[in-house]
């Protein structure tokens, strides 16, 4: 009997031993648990992740934006350095071959906005009338703006060839004019245009179906009840309801086309041949700052731009109504 007893006890010690193990074990780890809560939770850990993203910013966006702004009031070939004030300025605003870019990319522009826009939105109202294939016709219109700018220009640089190009080859079959294309100022425009069209209207058609989608079909419901005609819903109830869209349009348009540069560069060089008929503004700079080395004047057209840029964009703002 004694026996028993002492193994009844020897067994409650060893139990009682093995949940005080298990309760220091089980304590130790919800000490060091909250001891990486209080850890993680700290706001310089945070800090310390955003650091890189900071400096980032600092050097490849601020920085560039302050030294530019120095760099336009002095003479300055990458290595010698004068100040001249606002000299540069002057030069740019005096300077025929600017004047020049800034009405190619003004009149590449125009045409790409007043063309893409109306179309894009019959395109993106006939898909949005569409009963089926909605998706597929998404996708098939939104390929081009996903494609690179810089691969596109080179396939139309050969697509528009004045000897080689299939455009002049099927042309020719249908006994019609072969324009010169790239080759002859007075059309290269137009074959800028051509792909800007071409690259820009699968954005529209996106944007205007996301809008079209959003208007509420009640709105037809009580106009075919009130014995409106198609035509007459698409011209007083789509129409209008698209205003806030072509407005966001607009400006991005124009934001995009008054830094065009990609393009025009691969099909032109930096000097928009032939005869700088395609040269803009953006390529107007970076002749001037990598061809030239003249930082200076790159810098102060760059401002010009910049200005330009803002100017418009207000007035659009204004004109739409929308707030900034």
């Amino acid at each position: 009997m004694k026996e028993i007893f002492r193994k009844g006890e020897y067994e409650n010690e060893r139990q009682g031993g093995n949940r005080e193990s298990k309760s220091g074990r089980y304590g130790s780890k919800q000490t060091y648990t909250s001891q990486i809560d209080k850890k993680t939770s700290s706001p310089l850990t945070w800090y310390v992740f955003l650091i890189p993203s900071f400096l980032g910013i600092l050097l490849f966006m601020i920085y560039p934006i302050f030294e530019s702004l120095r760099l336009s009031f002095y003479q300055s070939n990458g290595t010698i350095e004068h100040f001249i004030g606002l000299a540069n300025f002057k030069t740019v605003l005096t300077s025929g071959p600017f004047w020049n870019a800034v009405g190619n990319t003004f009149f590449i522009g125009i045409f790409q906005i007043v063309i893409t826009i109306p179309l894009g939105f019959i395109f993106a109202s006939l898909i949005n009338s569409t009963p089926r294939g909605k998706n597929f016709f998404k996708v098939i219109y939104f390929l081009p703006n996903v494609t690179s700018i810089v691969a596109a220009a080179m396939i139309f640089a050969f697509v528009l060839h004045p000897e080689m190009g299939i455009v002049n080859y099927l042309l020719d079959i249908l006994g019609l004019p072969t324009p010169g294309w790239l080759s002859d100022p007075s059309t290269s425009k137009w074959a800028v245009i051509l792909l800007a069209v071409w690259h820009w209207i699968g954005f529209v058609i996106i944007i205007c179906l996301a809008n079209l989608q959003a208007i509420s079909p009640e709105m037809y419901e009580a106009a075919r009840i009130d014995g409106a005609s198609g035509i007459q819903q698409w011209l007083f109830i789509t129409v209008p309801n698209m205003g806030g869209t072509f407005a966001f349009l607009l400006i991005t348009g124009w934001i995009g086309a008054l830094q065009r540069f990609n393009e025009v560069y691969v099909l032109g060089g930096p000097n928009g041949s032939p005869a700088r008929s395609i040269q803009t503004m953006g390529a107007f700079i970076y002749e001037r700052g990598f061809t030239g080395f003249e930082f200076g004047i790159a810098s102060a057209a760059t401002y010009i731009m910049f200005m330009i840029i803002l100017v418009f964009t207000f007035i659009n703002l204004k004109l739409s109504n929308m707030k900034i």
